[in-house]
């Protein structure tokens, strides 16, 4: 991305802001290694919503952050350029490590989580989310992965897990933590044995990570897609409860101002026909305003609607009726902390549970990748070669792979 064109898309509506036009691909100087930071070589990266919205301005350019990142100090300097590297996964090798690091070396085969840290303030010692300067690496950072080499922390950094190739093991990483944190971390949904959890977006980037978290756990999955192709996505994972909201005509905004709660009533009895008469214990959110109404009715009384992102928009409206008089939770989850990161990825590595992996496009055609995703044109995550030269290519343990052969590639080309 370029500083010199912020105003690029200026008086456009969202859905006209082409990533195509501001994403670039350009040589620039490899960054200095500071202290407890690695230089990995980027074999595979990912596209992320956050990645959609830095390439289209939105909510404010990400120069904001990068200024502001760059007042704390010489090594937060370096990231205050005209240029911002974008791109918040990887899978790669290290190259070089900086002063104190002992946990890993050159050579290592890694995947990155997007969590930057200082931990130079008490907050964020039990729980690193809460650091006051907690950012996210490739969004309010630069250097991230949709390139060549990334600078990186080192408590970034996890072990690849072995079974897949590059560009699955580059795919996880930041929907799989957040996922992980927003359902099944205690400091999210804290998801039980036996929980029916809603999930927005069922096959998509995110919520096809949750519905494989619900699944795994003991949990039912009410699965909300919009075509037939993501609800058959959503059966081969395993969900048996899907609704389609386009096939059944759901619109929750009679007009850009105005909720219609009929449709409130109308999703909240389709899940209970489904459910033989259960409301659901969670709401996995992350739509925002299109459904955020809905998702507070549709909560069981005592229920939690578990928040993330808003990618159909920031102001959320609800009638705080339904959440007071019924005792329900609103509860706010951001990416995830190392543990939580480092246990989600345990997971991909123990074959628990498996990218979702659709489609690999070049990293020249990077811009394209983001294009489809701000589009919706996309199934599961998309990922991008970085250096490496194909696909298929990183696999350690064949014999892992062979087992879950056809879990990991249920996405692809669909």
């Amino acid at each position: 991305m370029r500083a010199d064109e912020v105003g690029l898309f200026e008086g456009l509506p969202t859905k006209d802001k082409d990533p195509r036009r501001s994403l670039h691909l350009d040589e620039v100087p490899v960054p200095e290694l500071g202290p407890g930071e690695a230089l990995v070589a980027v074999m595979a990266s990912a596209v992320n919503y956050n990645t959609v919205w830095t390439s289209i301005f939105e909510p404010v350019p990400t120069f904001t952050f990068l200024k502001k990142y760059g007042r704390t100090g010489p090594l937060g300097a370096r990231h205050d350029l005209p240029y911002h590297v974008v791109g918040s996964d990887l899978a790669g090798v290290v190259l070089r490590t900086g002063a104190g690091v002992q946990a890993w070396g050159p050579g290592d085969e890694v995947v990155a989580h997007c969590l930057s840290v200082e931990l130079e303030a008490p907050q964020g010692h039990d729980d690193t989310m809460l650091d006051p300067q907690q950012r996210i690496w490739g969004f309010e950072t630069n250097f991230g992965g949709l390139a060549q080499l990334a600078l990186v922390k080192t408590n970034q950094l996890m072990p690849k897990p072995a079974h897949l190739t590059w560009e699955e093991a580059a795919c996880p990483g930041l929907v799989n933590s957040t996922a992980y944190r927003q359902l099944v971390s205690r400091n999210g949904a804290a998801m039980r044995l036996g929980d029916t959890v809603l999930i927005w977006g069922a096959s998509g980037g995110l919520g096809s990570y949750a519905t494989q978290f619900a699944l795994a756990s003991g949990a039912t999955p009410i699965c909300v897609v919009s075509s037939p192709a993501k609800a058959e996505l959503c059966h081969r994972m395993g969900a048996e409860l899907v609704i389609d909201r386009v096939a059944e005509g759901f619109r929750f905004w009679s007009d850009e101002r105005t909720q219609d709660q009929r449709e409130w009533r109308r999703l909240g009895s389709r899940i209970r026909e489904l459910t033989g008469g259960r409301d659901v214990d969670i709401v996995f959110e992350h739509p925002g305003r299109e459904t955020f109404g809905a998702s507070v009715y549709a909560a069981k009384k005592g229920g939690t609607v578990v928040t993330c992102a808003s990618t159909s928009g920031y102001m959320h409206e609800y009638d705080n009726r339904y959440l007071w008089m019924n005792l329900k939770r609103i509860v706010g989850s951001h990416f995830a902390n190392y543990a939580e990161a480092w246990a989600a990825n345990d997971l991909v590595s123990r074959g628990l549970i498996h990218p979702t992996l659709s489609r690999t496009y070049p990293l020249d055609q990077a811009g394209q990748a983001a294009f489809d995703v701000h589009g919706n044109r996309h199934q599961g995550k998309v990922g991008v070669l970085c250096l490496a030269p194909g696909e298929g290519l990183g696999v350690r343990d064949e014999a892992q792979r062979e087992r879950h052969h056809q879990a990991i590639t249920r996405f692809r080309n669909v």
